[in-house]
């Protein structure tokens, strides 16, 4: 029971490390309609921002981990107002197109700064484990854990009882009649971005210890990521967060109890599980049907 308890908790730290990353997927689907594929390479770049913080230039861990999502919240509202917003007039196959053009560009210039070379990241958070219930569960898990809880209670409160946030909420739901009331759609979305690459540089920096840092550290993840926003619903940012965990501790019990999954089929579980819920129930667990007037 306590081997068991350890993988729940082991699953739930990586799930809110999707869910992190699911919930900047959701916050632009919602905004805009169209997945950024670029999501993840976003927060990789972001990561060696922190990285090269830390270690080239002496910074502590947390200094250097504000410093980085506020430049990621900038390079995201950044990203929105020059390369999508120019774009957003077109088909929606346009904007995803460019989003896949900014992943292969992002990738391009973290290798030629960086290089591809494989490094290692040291955890922000102490070695060894804290007992809770007589299960010896790593403090690195429930430090993720922490950090993620806490800044999705910092976004809901955003969302909730800021004015911006209303601003935000309505410019994503109904940009005609935002307008119409003084709402300014295209900052508001610009916001959504940059609040989107923030969650995302929390994924990766929470991600590099676990499975060390190269250009390529959120390829894995931001399909997980995408995993969880279809399990819980691609328009809703509850949904993200419960289909993050929900993924984490399935794929992790799976890989612990299934022999022949493992840890190298984890990732085709996750594809799996994208193709059953579209097949099965496209808006995912707390998505809702669109109904149109025909």
């Amino acid at each position: 029971m306590a081997d068991f308890m350890q993988q729940v908790v082991a699953g739930l730290a990586s799930g809110s490390i999707y869910a992190s990353l699911a919930l900047a997927l959701v916050l632009i689907h919602r905004a805009t309609g169209v997945i950024n594929f670029a999501q993840g390479e976003m927060a990789t770049l972001s990561t060696y921002i922190a990285w090269t913080l830390t270690v080239n230039h002496g910074w502590s861990y947390w200094p250097a981990f504000a410093f980085t999502l506020a430049v990621s919240f900038l390079g995201g509202a950044a990203v929105h107002q020059t390369v999508i917003r120019p774009n957003d007039k077109g088909s929606l196959l346009r904007v995803v197109i460019v989003t896949i053009g900014l992943l292969i560009m992002i990738n391009g210039l973290v290798t030629l700064i960086w290089s591809g070379e494989v490094r290692a990241v040291q955890s922000p958070f102490p070695s060894g484990t804290t007992e809770i219930g007589g299960v010896a569960i790593p403090t690195a898990d429930i430090g993720t854990i922490l950090v993620v809880l806490a800044t999705v209670v910092v976004l809901w409160l955003l969302f909730q009882y800021t004015k911006i946030g209303l601003a935000m909420r309505a410019a994503a739901v109904n940009p005609a009649e935002a307008r119409l009331v003084g709402v300014r759609v295209t900052w508001m979305l610009s916001l959504g971005w940059g609040l989107a690459a923030a969650l995302g540089a929390v994924a990766g920096m929470l991600a590099a210890p676990n499975v060390f840092l190269d250009p390529n550290l959120m390829a894995a993840i931001l399909i997980y990521a995408f995993a969880a926003a279809v399990l819980g619903g691609i328009d809703s940012p509850v949904g993200a967060v419960v289909g993050g965990l929900t993924l984490g501790v399935g794929l992790n019990l799976i890989g612990t109890y299934v022999d022949f999954v493992g840890a190298d089929l984890r990732l085709p579980v996750a594809l799996l599980v994208i193709l059953v819920v579209l097949l099965v129930k496209p808006t995912g667990i707390f998505g809702k049907q669109e109904v149109r007037r025909v």
